[in-house]
């Protein structure tokens, strides 16, 4: 497909152009880790993975990433620039990592005072956390109680499938997953939905494990992955196979610039993503226009 323009700086590269239809693109998501497994057989797979790694998913992040997880997620808000009154839809984000930290950001009293934010714009932010398992919501919810905010109504919990969302067309201001894409069954799909709840000038952002391209660098990557990971799930949580899967998950992955051309091709404009850790992660972010 042409692109119309591109543009690189900084290590982050944008895409700009009319998408083309959403019906047109193959799935990239037809495997589970490096197996072939049947469309309709995925959903139920990833969902027994993230059954067996709930109740440890949080501690084992810190161990695999070095804590660094946290950085990334709050580089991924920081994009988002969350404001009161706000309706943000937080796909795949069970364990709410992601909406406590756009919940404090809403409410940082820096940001109010800036902003001379009243009580009532407050009151009407809902950052709605939708994933696809109960387990996963069940620690977001337990979090949420610990922090106090077991009640809070801005917190709003939903089981839901990222292919095929409950929210309303053009009812969101933002929408954010993180590490959570390159597990559904059809990306485009989740993309296409993205778009569909997004309203005019919302925010997609999207979090994911990706590609390295740096030669030594890779190697390492690609060592520790295999070697160190499935040997930790298996030490903290007990369970080699889930984390197994978790790395294949990541190789079976669209490449960075293929991504940024499947999101456009969902209907966004000025797509970007930015490379971390030399493409350990990256950040793709794009505009409903």
């Amino acid at each position: 497909m042409a692109l119309r323009s591109i543009s690189r700086r900084f290590g982050s590269r944008v895409l700009s152009y009319r998408s083309s239809s959403v019906a047109s693109l193959h799935s990239h998501a037809t495997s589970f880790g490096f197996q072939q497994v049947k469309e309709e057989e995925k959903s139920k797979l990833v969902g027994n993975v993230f059954t067996n790694v709930a109740s440890s998913y949080d501690i084992m992040n810190d161990l695999m990433s070095g804590g660094l997880h946290r950085l990334w997620k709050e580089r991924l808000v920081g994009k988002l620039s969350p404001f009161a009154g706000m309706k943000h839809l937080d796909v795949a984000g069970g364990t709410g990592d992601v909406a406590f930290r756009i919940f404090d950001a809403v409410n940082s009293v820096k940001r109010r005072a800036l902003r001379k934010v009243d009580e009532d714009s407050l009151e009407e932010t809902q950052i709605y956390v939708c994933d696809i398992n109960p387990n996963m919501l069940n620690v977001g919810k337990q979090r949420a109680a610990e922090r106090g905010l077991g009640d809070n109504k801005s917190l709003v919990w939903v089981e839901g499938d990222a292919e095929a969302l409950s929210f309303d067309d053009n009812s969101m201001d933002g929408y954010t997953i993180a590490f959570g894409i390159r597990n559904v069954t059809h990306i485009e799909k989740a993309l296409a939905e993205a778009y569909r709840v997004l309203k005019r000038g919302g925010r997609f952002l999207c979090l994911e494990l990706s590609h390295v391209d740096i030669p030594v660098f890779k190697d390492v990557y690609d060592l520790y992955s295999f070697k160190v990971i499935p040997n930790l799930g298996e030490l903290i949580a007990g369970d080699r196979e889930s984390y197994q899967y978790l790395v294949e998950s990541v190789r079976r992955f669209p490449p960075q610039e293929k991504f940024a051309t499947m999101i456009a091709d969902a209907g966004f404009e000025t797509v970007e993503y930015e490379n971390l850790v030399g493409g350990v992660v990256a950040i793709h972010s794009a505009i409903k226009l």
